[in-house]
């Protein structure tokens, strides 16, 4: 017989892990190009083995199945099934692009996006999704893709050699798409901000105002749950493809040594940032409540 008591032991969390690898985008949307890249589905399948070694139920979309329509489904599901104490690792692989902020206060700013296989998911998107998880819920997200929010106010790096191939949406590229897509990309974001009950603060200005001491702004007190993310280069870089992995994701794989590493978050994003030249230099920013997810060893469930 099951008591009441027993019955209400605190369960053992759970965690489930979602991976995109884009090796290619859809030339129908994205106006004739199709960004071919190497190493982001390598990058998808080994930090899904990661993810699985650590106890993680995995999910991957790669290529042509990770649509819009896939990954938003993905992350709603999870939001949904998680509770207090559950992790959500997601990982990125692809090229990062750009489109022109239409409902932040700043018109002629620009916002981040990660190029999916259909379609572009805008960053104001991505951090509304994730507040929509349970508070305690601690979030992962690594992204090793070009973001270039802040590219205005930043001078854009020199482009990579042909062994050096970045994994951002060509400039000229990214205004052709929004120019074809324009309805499109600015009924995604004022539904946004229509849904977050009225004009949506740019989250990258928000982003550079948080720290690991926790400092908030006013999109970041939204956020119940604990999100952590890790990106592949400042907004002013470039991240790198390769040969079979990402530079970023490499490094991180490297530092990680099969489980290896003893340490926090905030040591592990320093032991990988060490070993990357200066011209690409993982970041690391937190939404909510997040010192004590710092604190704790990469990847435990």
């Amino acid at each position: 017989m099951v008591t009441k008591t027993s019955a209400s032991v605190s369960k053992k969390p759970q965690a489930h892990s979602l991976h995109l690898g884009l090796n290619e985008v859809s030339a129908a949307h994205y106006e004739g190009w199709s960004g071919p890249l190497a190493a982001c589905e390598f990058d998808a399948h080994d930090m899904a083995a990661l993810a699985r070694s650590q106890g993680m139920k995995s999910t991957q979309l790669i290529t042509k199945k990770a649509t819009r329509a896939a990954v938003l489904t993905a992350i709603r599901k999870a939001a949904k099934a998680l509770v207090k104490g559950d992790l959500f690792f997601m990982s990125f692989s692809g090229h990062g692009g750009q489109i022109p902020d239409v409902s932040g206060e700043e018109v002629d700013k620009l916002d981040e996006t990660w190029c999916l296989f259909d379609a572009q998911l805008i960053d104001d998107e991505l951090y509304f999704e994730l507040s929509k998880f349970k508070a305690g819920v601690r979030i992962l997200v690594v992204s090793d893709s070009c973001h270039s929010g802040t590219v205005v106010r930043a001078p854009r790096p020199a482009p990579g050699t042909p062994e050096q191939r970045p994994r951002i949406m060509p400039r000229a590229v990214a205004l052709r798409v929004y120019a074809g897509h324009k309805a499109f990309y600015d009924k995604l974001q004022n539904d946004v901000a229509k849904a977050a009950g009225g004009r949506v603060e740019d989250p990258d200005t928000a982003l550079a105002n948080v720290t690991v001491s926790g400092r908030l702004t006013a999109i970041v007190k939204k956020f119940e749950p604990s999100v952590m993310l890790i990106s592949g280069c400042q907004d002013n870089q470039f991240s790198m493809d390769g040969n079979h992995n990402g530079a970023f994701t490499e490094q991180l794989l490297a530092v990680w040594n099969n489980g290896g590493f003893k340490g926090s978050y905030a040591s592990f994003h320093a032991r990988v940032r060490a070993g990357l030249p200066p011209t690409q230099s993982p970041n690391l920013f937190t939404l909510g409540p997040a010192a004590a997810f710092l604190k704790q060893a990469p990847f435990s469930v």
